[in-house]
């Protein structure tokens, strides 16, 4: 059974306003143990939007959806050529400060894990280690008759040869790694098969519609219940797919904390949240712990 897409949240009660006292932020990391889950925020100083900010992908953007991709040949070129031009610019984005505070607290033995609902790998580049990718990850693509896996690198370099000339001008990029064409500039991009049995490939994300893999699911738990905390970066919670730890970690009683400039679906839950940009606060609360951030990419 596939979850219905969840594109927006509305607060259905008052939520406490954010603050900017990174205080429960540090004490919480200096006493170790920490579950970090990360959404698009953490990456928007990479150059890469979100999703529901202020300049969010959603107010011109609905992305493909699970069954729109495997209906329709037509919604595969599309989704392929958007894609394609994107993965341009979003292969060349670079980890920020955010993700090295990341990789630091974990290099110093204070994370328990990381869990991202990112696809863009930057955690990893920065330095993380182990880190669940909850959504996939673009770098690797996948066919949908045979599940053979290969590279995104690959399959860029086969698009290339079978579209000569394909260079349209993007009006934007989006989280996913789609770009903003119209289309006429979709034209009649050619779509490449399974180098294996010529089936239909798909990037190894989970796309709105789809559910995550219930071992992946199962292996965020465990991460749940080990950890003595969670802390929330950069993430609305606005997909099930993320909020349900959130959820998990409140009903067991341990610290949830968000660091997020808007409201999210989890600060009913939320021991507090600190609305500072990201890079800036994680970089603070690490010369307060007296960690250096390395640059790893």
């Amino acid at each position: 059974m596939r979850m219905r897409p969840t594109l927006s949240w509305t607060p259905t009660k008052d939520l406490p306003p954010g603050t900017t006292d990174l205080e429960p932020i540090t004490d919480t990391l200096n006493t170790g143990g920490v579950l970090v889950l990360s959404g698009a925020g953490i990456s928007t100083e990479s150059g890469i939007p979100d999703y529901r900010g202020e300049n969010g992908s959603l107010s011109r953007h609905t992305p493909m959806t699970y069954q729109d991709f495997t209906a329709s040949a037509q919604a595969r070129r599309r989704y392929w050529a958007r894609s394609h031009l994107g993965w341009r610019t979003f292969g060349r984005a670079r980890p920020n400060d955010g993700h090295r505070a990341v990789a630091a607290f974990g290099r110093h033995g204070l994370l328990s894990g990381v869990i991202t609902q990112n696809v863009d790998g930057l955690h990893q580049l920065a330095g993380s280690e182990g880190v669940v990718e909850l959504h996939g990850s673009l770098d690797r693509v996948v066919c949908l008759s045979c599940r053979a896996s290969s590279s995104r690198r690959e399959l860029a370099q086969r698009l290339e040869e079978a579209n000569p000339g394909f260079e349209p001008v993007a009006a934007a990029i989006n989280p996913d790694g789609d770009a903003d064409l119209a289309d006429e500039q979709v034209g009649d991009f050619r779509v490449v098969p399974c180098t294996v049995c010529g089936g239909i490939l798909k990037p190894d994300v989970v796309f709105f519609g789809e559910t995550v893999p219930p071992s992946r699911v199962e292996q965020c738990r465990r991460l749940v219940r080990e950890a003595t905390s969670l802390l929330v970066l950069g993430s609305s919670l606005t997909v099930m797919s993320g909020f349900r730890f959130v959820r998990e970690a409140a009903h067991a009683g341990k610290p949830v904390l968000i660091v997020n400039r808007d409201p999210t679906r989890g600060d009913q839950h939320a021991l507090t949240r600190v609305a500072v940009p990201l890079g800036a606060a994680l970089t603070t609360v690490a010369g307060r712990l007296d960690i250096t951030l390395v640059d790893c990419a």
